[in-house]
């Protein structure tokens, strides 16, 4: 599962050529399934730069393996609750990843993402 971290990571990471469609037409997302996506792709982020050694990735507890778990869940949960597939919500993991990059916001959004992960009671 790592391996499903990492290439997000590291899709997340190359330059966007175009802007990409969004893969869930006119669907709202809840604001715990907004929350639950937000930290999956910092997560996904923070595990790879980890991975690689990266020093600012350090300051954060190892992610890996309750990040990834978290991630699991709350992409299986996305897909529920939304009938969106694996493809689409892959899809919106990378924009949000994107995102979080262009805006410099992982370190920011790390703190509450750690503490939805303590709630989450994964261990």
């Amino acid at each position: 599962m790592i391996e499903i971290l990492l290439a997000l990571a590291a899709i997340a990471q190359q330059p966007a050529e175009a802007p990409a469609a969004q893969p869930v037409q006119g669907a709202r997302l809840s604001i715990e399934a907004e929350a639950g996506l937000r930290c999956s792709a910092a997560f996904a982020l923070v595990a790879y730069d980890q991975e690689r050694g990266v020093a600012s990735a350090q300051q954060w507890p190892a992610i890996d393996p309750r990040g990834r778990e978290y991630f699991v869940r709350t992409m299986a949960k996305l897909m529920d609750e939304t009938g969106v597939d694996r493809e689409a919500a892959a899809e919106l993991v990378r924009l949000e990843a994107q995102r979080l990059l262009d805006a410099g916001e992982v370190d920011a959004v790390m703190p509450a993402c750690l503490t939805l992960l303590e709630a989450s009671g994964i261990r």
